[in-house]
């Protein structure tokens, strides 16, 4: 298939996506079954934002259009991806790169989260034959010419180690933060409440931590966050959840709580699950000069940076860790 013909493809699937079919909601069952972080909601959120902002034909247009090497021929490569599994289909960007980029995807997919990227796999074959092969599912990736890893911190050592000779593109752990000027309004708050608990704040897009100014009012923001108390009936949020409540409770630390989030202040730009962190700043262009380095950070959320509500919402050039991975895939 050539690149027009890819596109088309990638728009009919957009369309499968947002449509809902039973099939579709079939598969949704199954991996939230299989993966209980994986809630019918946010998965729904996660296939509206690939059919929104990844799929769309106006948004497809524009993307490839800034590379104009898509078109041209070259032999294809072998890629090795390897994906994560920490909310729904957060490897879909990988694999999108390497369907476009022309080369043979070999995937090594999550065991919290294949059942999604299986089925969007199965659906291509089924529609274009010609595709069926050109991505394989496998356990142990081998004898590829380029590997794309994303994991932790910790297996990013050993990805660097078995992958060192071959280009690569490895990511570590990252995370998101907010700075806060205290005149938000109540929809700016709602909407840096998705940036916090979306996907149970799992993802490295989620903020984790928020700059406010000395003598902030923390009530608007907890009264914003209770657009998620919902989540406290989930068993394994609450009980992260219970456990933080009684570690702050057992070492006497001051925290604030709506009954579903704890807020404590603290330097960590990771907080555990169920915790956000907070610390007060002075000055605000002192703050923002010193997070501009700050390798950790995924997205910066902000009246003047990523804008309320959109951490979770990434375009197709929004690229994990600031690495062009179509980029790197047509310069092999």
């Amino acid at each position: 298939m050539n690149i027009i013909e890819k596109e088309a493809a990638l728009i009919r699937l957009g369309q499968y996506l947002a449509a809902k079919s039973p099939e579709l909601e079939a598969v949704k069952e199954r991996a939230f079954i299989a993966n209980g972080w994986f809630t019918p909601a946010f998965i729904d959120n996660a296939l509206d934002n690939i059919s929104r902002y990844f799929l769309s034909p106006e948004k497809l247009k524009d993307w490839l259009e800034g590379y104009p090497k898509v078109t041209d021929a070259h032999e294809p490569k072998t890629v090795g991806i390897v994906t994560a599994g920490n909310i729904p289909l957060v490897g879909f960007h990988d694999w999108l790169c390497g369907f476009v980029s022309g080369h043979q995807v070999k995937m090594k997919l999550s065991a919290k989260d294949e059942i999604l990227l299986k089925h969007i796999l199965e659906k291509m074959g089924e529609w274009y034959p010609a595709l069926a092969h050109q991505t394989e599912i496998q356990e142990m990736l081998k004898g590829c010419d380029a590997y794309i890893a994303t994991g932790s911190n910790n297996s990013a050592r050993y990805f660097h180690y078995y992958f060192a000779k071959y280009p690569h593109i490895i990511r570590h752990n990252r995370t998101s933060a907010a700075i806060l000027t205290g005149h938000e309004s109540a929809a700016e708050l709602e909407a840096l409440a998705d940036d916090i608990m979306l996907y149970f704040g799992l993802g490295c897009r989620n903020v984790t931590k928020i700059y406010v100014p000395t003598n902030y009012d923390f009530a608007p923001l907890l009264k914003a966050l209770d657009k998620y108390s919902y989540l406290a009936e989930h068993h394994k949020y609450k009980n992260n959840y219970d456990y933080n409540l009684a570690l702050l409770l057992l070492n006497s630390s001051p925290y604030i709580t709506n009954g579903t989030i704890l807020l404590q202040e603290n330097t960590a730009l990771f907080s555990p699950l169920s915790v956000l962190h907070y610390s007060y700043y002075i000055d605000m262009a002192q703050l923002q000069q010193e997070l501009s380095g700050e390798e950790a950070i995924q997205c910066l959320v902000g009246q003047s940076f990523t804008p309320f509500g959109y951490a979770q919402q990434p375009n197709l050039i929004d690229y994990a860790d600031g690495v062009d991975t179509l980029k790197f895939l047509l310069e092999l």
